[in-house]
């Protein structure tokens, strides 16, 4: 088992590979306007549209996978991996020679990108107290977001003087720091080193698979896969197409972009007041509650609210809509044995890809018709019940018993 110091690496390390992931969500956007405009490589909407699909297919079949590579090989190796892979075709990005290749590189730092977050959440959440561990995943989740708006100050900042190429030069450069650090200081998970030390035999990948749908996890794991399905279509759905939507509701651009600022901000309040009443009231009713709050506030944007209200609103829909999510990956952690988590959480994490492709669709196709609003907060809304429906036939094995979710567990 790892002594003390080595496992207070464990957080601080994961959590900047998940900031990686925040990058990777709004680096698209920063370069393909410039991209359009200078008519690079002659890109058009269409293929930039495909470039950044090749990217979100590359993360879920990575996330698919990881589950039951981790399981084999433990978790900090394959973490490690996962970010150099990510780094070295992120910085190859840099110096693509035409679309066809780009979007080639894009989908290969997506196969590395797509292992980091389920391995990372798997790994903090086994080092975490128990009474703790849903916090230890909204903790590290708040990553996300802070990478996210990093990125965007930094292309402010760097593509008018250095272009878009510099943007994956520096997207790579933590590695130069964070794989040393994690190849001299991550710690691998205590539960896993216990179930080889037991003597067990290194399962094969399908057997590992097999697992999410024996045992009675079956009707689970389905449940699973919905709500990250939906928890995920939301994310970006609303990241891609918020600005535009309010637009249409007829808002002035700068108010709408405000807004979506404001909807991130409610996903970092969220994600540490999530963690919190998971680990006090138990993560299952948490994960219900925060997917119902998150279609309340989404169908509240439907109406015409003043000033104050409206960014009341979009603040609060933030907290709850990416929390959900969240919480979702902080359940699986909780349903499934060791020997079989990271395979759960890596599925659970490629299904939800899936709906990150769908989101952008949804909102594209709703704008086309002429529906965005106040229909395509219904949509969203409807997404957010059907989110906690799904969760309600998850089964929880794992969950502390009530006396260990005292205040004092918690604050301890």
């Amino acid at each position: 088992m790892a002594s003390h110091p080595a496992r207070a690496w464990a957080l601080p390390l994961c959590w900047a590979a998940v900031l990686l992931d925040g990058f990777d969500l709004v680096v698209l956007g920063t370069v393909i306007p410039v991209l359009l405009r200078e008519h690079v490589w002659d890109m058009t909407p269409g293929t930039a549209s495909a470039v950044s699909t090749a990217g979100l297919v590359g993360m879920t079949i990575g996330a698919l996978a990881i589950g039951a590579i981790t399981d084999i090989v433990g978790r900090r190796k394959a973490l490690i991996i996962a970010v150099t892979a990510f780094s070295v075709f992120t910085v190859l990005c840099a110096v693509a020679p035409s679309a066809a290749v780009f979007g080639l590189l894009r989908f290969l730092a997506g196969l590395g990108l797509g292992g980091c977050l389920p391995t990372a959440i798997t790994l903090v959440g086994e080092h975490a107290r128990q009474e703790r561990s849903s916090s230890a995943t909204t903790t590290i989740m708040t990553g996300y977001h802070v990478g996210a708006v990093l990125t965007a100050l930094l292309g402010m900042a760097v593509i008018p003087s250095l272009g878009w190429r510099a943007m994956f030069v520096i997207g790579a450069l933590p590695a130069l720091v964070l794989v040393p650090l994690m190849v001299r200081y991550l710690p691998e998970s205590t539960s896993f080193l216990a179930a080889r030390a037991s003597g067990a035999a290194k399962p094969a990948a399908t057997a590992t698979v097999g697992t999410l749908f024996r045992g009675g996890l079956l009707r689970t794991t389905l449940a699973f896969w919905v709500a990250s399905f939906m928890g995920l279509l939301l994310v970006y759905g609303l990241n891609t197409w918020l600005p535009e939507i309010m637009r249409q509701a007829g808002y002035p651009l700068g108010a709408a972009l405000s807004l979506l600022l404001t909807l991130n901000l409610g996903a970092i309040a969220g994600l540490f007041l999530a963690g919190y009443v998971a680990d006090r009231r138990g993560v299952r009713p948490a994960t219900i509650g925060w997917f119902g709050a998150a279609a309340v506030f989404l169908a509240l944007l439907s109406i015409k609210l003043p000033s104050v209200g409206l960014y009341a609103a979009v603040f609060l829909a933030g907290c709850f809509v990416f929390s959900a999510q969240v919480l979702v990956y902080a359940a699986v952690s909780r349903a499934y044995p060791v020997a079989s988590r990271a395979t759960g959480l890596g599925a659970v994490a490629g299904v939800g890809r899936i709906g990150a492709i769908c989101g952008p669709l949804l909102g594209g196709s709703l704008l086309s018709a002429g529906l965005a609003y106040p229909w395509g907060f219904y949509a969203f809304a409807l997404i957010g019940a059907l989110g906690a429906a799904a969760m309600t036939f998850t089964s929880i094995r794992h969950e502390p018993a009530p006396a260990e979710r005292t205040p004092a567990a918690v604050h301890s």
